[in-house]
């Protein structure tokens, strides 16, 4: 019999499955046996980095490690990127939420990742990098960088006539 978290586990899997399969911008790689607690995330968007210089460039792709601790979904995912990325809300972790509760899905917080990778979500009232926050400020005009949304397939419609 399955405890409760384990069952969230498997639902969250499915979900994730069932919402991004089908999406060319973003793979899922479950790590570990399951029902799954760690998954690699490649997003295939634009995002920013600082490169040697100190310059700000953009990068087409992207790895998110997100890992469900012992107490999930009482506490919120841990996340983390594997390269280092420029943004106001990504540091040693990426700060998924200032406020989590229980009924967050992990779809939102993968499709919410995403979108911060592209400037289209971002938060410079609590920022982990301080150097991102303020750049935002002065290249508001440029932002975001990225208009892909993730995990939206189409609908297929049936139409039945009556004759």
């Amino acid at each position: 019999m399955l405890s409760p978290r384990q069952r969230r586990l498997e639902a969250d899997y499915r979900e994730l499955r069932n919402r991004f399969d089908a999406d060319e911008h973003i793979t899922i790689q479950a790590i570990g046996v399951a029902p799954a607690e760690r998954f690699h995330i490649l997003y295939k968007v634009p995002t920013l980095y600082l490169d040697d210089q100190g310059r700000v460039m953009e990068r087409r792709q992207t790895v998110v490690e997100i890992t469900l601790p012992a107490a999930y979904p009482k506490e919120k995912p841990h996340a983390t990127t594997f390269d280092a990325v420029f943004h106001p809300n990504f540091g040693a972790y990426v700060c998924i939420a200032d406020f989590w509760s229980p009924t967050n899905s992990l779809v939102d917080v993968v499709r919410d990742i995403g979108l911060m990778l592209q400037w289209q979500k971002y938060n410079i009232r609590s920022p982990l990098n301080a150097a991102a926050a303020e750049w935002s400020q002065d290249h508001q005009h440029e932002l975001p960088i990225g208009h892909i949304d993730f995990g939206f397939r189409p609908v297929e419609l049936t139409i039945i006539r009556d004759i």
